[in-house]
């Protein structure tokens, strides 16, 4: 039995999250893609946006989808009950359905796999040109000025759809850069590439008010990037993070603990506290992502049916799917320094990958990282188009504890943007022919 508040089936990430998100950016892509190629002798004229059939077409992408989860859920035989769940004691929930009736199930064992929403800032003032990611993705109008507060991958996935239909972009940053999490080296090809579609990002700085009047957005801001007087905006996209929702499902009344912030902490079967109950994906803790859910969730439902499963993955990628993607896995070269973790460094620059010059799109580079004494891979990263289709193949050769010599000598296809990866070990390595002679370690 599975109990779903939402009319379909699927979560945040399918619903009003990665899926729609990424329907937009193609779109947006292939709107860039089409104006750079009058630099090669083939020119467009401007798109005509028709806003209504792009939320249709965003919105269909997600029916397909969902409709597909109710069919398998139904060839599964799961009976889905619609409303809102809540933890009456250690063995029933009360739910809350649509039409205002309560229905108790009993149940023997549990998986609680209730997610996150997006915070929102206090201060805000109630107005509807002041949206969270979900309200972004409905896509009501194409503002003039637009600002994004919290320079993460949401907030810039989304400035890069509204900045290639037409918008001009501020960023607003607490910390001390964009994108945090990701090698700086990473980042850096990013912000070069897309520079033009910010008008400022401020950094080291603190959104402290905001005054909704009838011309827009007034938003005031404290800092080392602080403008002196209130900017006006046409609509504000807060993206500041997400926060679990442990206390909103009376874990209390089922025993279970849930800490401060909201996680319900688990073991490595997933389990709660409480041990016929199971809990995964954003509601354990970092990284908030739809593909670790995904295999917490089959180690709790492997436990559950009495397997001896665990979640022992050594690395979880992160992928930001702006233009370009910038992808990242295990160990950063951040994270190595301050760790004192020595390492070797592979790097293939794209402007040397006969793909990504064919492409039109030598920008960016493949990274790869190895222990200085296992000569093991621990860590990578890339950043250009299909950064994140290229990252798994990273991921795996952590995993098995693949070295520079194992990665280098596989046979990747000639011309791919993939065999970067191969050539960043051969680099590594010292024996790459594909870039000038390297000097000897």
């Amino acid at each position: 039995m599975l109990v779903e508040r939402y009319a379909t089936l699927g979560g945040v990430c399918l619903n009003v999250g990665c899926i729609p998100s990424k329907a937009l950016l193609h779109n947006a892509a292939v709107i860039d893609e089409a104006r750079a190629l009058a630099a090669h002798g083939i020119s467009f004229g401007e798109p005509k946006i028709d806003l209504d059939k792009l939320r249709g077409y965003k919105d269909s992408v997600v029916a397909k989808l969902t409709g597909g989860l109710a069919g398998m859920a139904r060839a599964r035989k799961v009976t889905v009950v619609t409303g809102l769940g809540e933890f009456a004691d250690p063995h029933h929930l009360s739910v809350k359905t649509p039409e205002g009736k309560t229905q108790t199930i009993r149940f023997k064992q549990a998986i609680i796999a209730a997610g996150s929403q997006s915070v929102k800032l206090p201060f805000l003032p109630d107005d509807e040109r002041i949206v969270d990611s979900t309200g972004a993705l409905q896509l009501r109008s194409i503002p003039k000025k637009m600002l994004i507060i919290g320079g993460g991958i949401i907030g810039l996935e989304m400035g890069t759809v509204y900045s290639t239909l037409g918008a001009r972009l501020d960023v607003v940053e607490m910390l001390d850069g964009l994108m945090q999490g990701a090698d700086r080296d990473l980042v850096k090809v990013w912000q070069k590439m897309n520079a033009g579609r910010f008008d400022n990002i401020m950094l080291k700085t603190k959104t402290v008010g905001a005054e909704a009047r009838a011309d827009g957005i007034y938003v005031s801001f404290e800092g080392e990037g602080a403008p002196k007087e209130p900017q006006r905006y046409d609509l504000v996209l807060q993206a500041v993070g997400r926060s679990p929702n442990g206390k909103k499902i009376g874990a209390d009344k089922a025993g279970i603990a849930v800490t401060e912030r909201g996680f319900i902490e688990v073991d490595a079967q997933m389990r709660t506290n409480v041990p016929h109950i199971f809990a995964i994906g954003d509601i354990v803790g970092q990284p908030m992502l739809a593909h670790k859910a995904v295999h917490e969730g089959h180690v709790a439902a492997e436990v559950a049916a009495g397997q001896k499963s665990f979640f022992d993955a050594r690395v979880i990628p992160s992928v930001a799917y702006t233009d370009p993607e910038v992808a990242w896995v295990g160990l950063t070269e951040d994270e190595a320094r301050k760790q004192g973790v020595k390492i070797e460094k592979g790097l293939f620059p794209w402007a040397a990958s006969g793909r990504a010059i064919a492409n039109g799109r030598d920008e960016g580079f493949t990274k790869l990282l190895f222990d200085a004494e296992t000569h093991r891979i621990v860590g990578g990263g890339i950043v250009g188009t299909h950064a994140g289709d290229l990252i798994s193949e990273i991921a795996l050769a952590i995993e098995m504890g693949a070295d520079m010599v194992d990665i280098g000598k596989t046979i990747h296809p000639h011309p791919t943007l993939g065999e970067s990866v191969g050539m960043a070990a051969e680099v590594a390595e010292g024996v790459c022919t594909d870039l000038p002679p390297q000097r000897k370690k």
